[in-house]
């Protein structure tokens, strides 16, 4: 997201014009809100501190009210030889290291964690560091998913910075991926085998909604309605909280159904343990631009996970 000045100054090369649009946005509905999870690329210090200082601020009409969630990206984590998986120099030399202290998680590892809160049970996943199988993160995720009380939390969400699913990214599709290469190949055979209900994705400046996705495939021809038992797995790319926005590639990603580059960010809202509603909202306004419902019974949920499930593609 990024931080933004009030004073009228800009920052240096104003990466981050959408920053106070998506923070005063939230503040003016947060009494419709029960938590706030930001994953990844939060403030874009990169190794100086007082831009923490300058977005912590920013932050604090939130943070001190709400239960504020927050997982490292590569403007947190990532710097050479630092036992990142990405040896790049995103972070400024941080190494995750603010990111990981300044926050209240509820794990010792601070990077990657679980956590119930109402209907919904959370698996934050570390996309700075290896998550394929065979490695103790891929353990993690999996003992996460499958951790879930779908009776108490229905809802299982999976978060991860840097597209471990689908995205439509420019630079995705000049690489013929449209993921963070071996990313959805390791974990969507777990995704399956949980039933996970929407993975959630940043680290793309933009908003993007998937599919319900099950073996590389669409199981499911509604667009904003989702009934009985879904399959597959949502996909979303919630990415416009502020910082520069990102462009879509010019090919037809026939899994995609509706995107937007502009700044904004999504509401997940659980009535009960049979109906869910998702809304995009842009940080303009704070109107509704997308959105979807899911209807079902909750136990078709639980019978599946016990007994697998088999997928029939309607569209693809």
């Amino acid at each position: 997201m990024g931080k933004g000045e009030r004073d009228g100054a800009n920052a240096y090369s104003n990466k981050h014009p959408g920053a106070l649009n998506t923070t005063d946005t939230l503040i003016k509905d947060l009494d419709n809100f029960d938590i706030v999870m930001h994953i990844g690329d939060m403030s874009y210090a990169n190794g100086y501190i007082s831009q923490w200082d300058q977005f912590l601020a920013q932050m604090e009409p939130i943070t001190s009210k709400v239960p504020y969630m927050v997982a490292s990206g590569n403007h947190e984590r990532d710097w050479p030889n630092s036992g990142s998986f990405y040896d790049t120099d995103d972070s400024g030399g941080e190494c995750g290291v603010p990111a990981e202290t300044l926050f209240y998680v509820p794990a010792e590892n601070r990077a990657k964690y679980s956590t119930d809160y109402g209907m919904f049970h959370f698996c934050v996943a570390d996309t700075e560091h290896d998550w394929r199988i065979g490695t103790e993160q891929y353990a993690f995720i999996e003992k996460c998913l499958a951790s879930a009380n779908r009776h108490k939390q229905p809802w299982l969400i999976f978060i991860a910075h840097r597209v471990l699913g689908y995205s439509s990214n420019d630079w995705y599709g000049q690489e013929g991926s449209f993921e963070e290469p071996m990313g959805r190949e390791h974990l969507q055979s777990l995704w399956q085998k949980y039933k996970v209900d929407i993975a959630f994705f940043g680290h793309v400046h933009n908003y993007e909604r998937v599919c319900p996705i099950y073996q590389n495939q669409c199981v499911n021809d509604e667009k904003n309605h989702y009934s009985g038992t879904v399959n597959g797995t949502i996909h979303v790319v919630a990415g416009g909280g502020g910082s520069h926005l990102s462009d879509y590639t010019e090919l037809d990603t026939v899994w995609s159904i509706h995107k937007d580059r502009d700044f904004g960010f999504v509401k997940l809202t659980a009535f009960n343990q049979s109906s869910l509603l998702m809304e995009y909202k842009k940080s303009s306004d704070g109107e509704v631009y997308d959105s979807f419902t899911i209807s079902r019974d909750y136990r078709d949920v639980l019978a599946c996970v016990h007994d697998g499930c088999e997928a029939t593609t309607l569209a693809t």
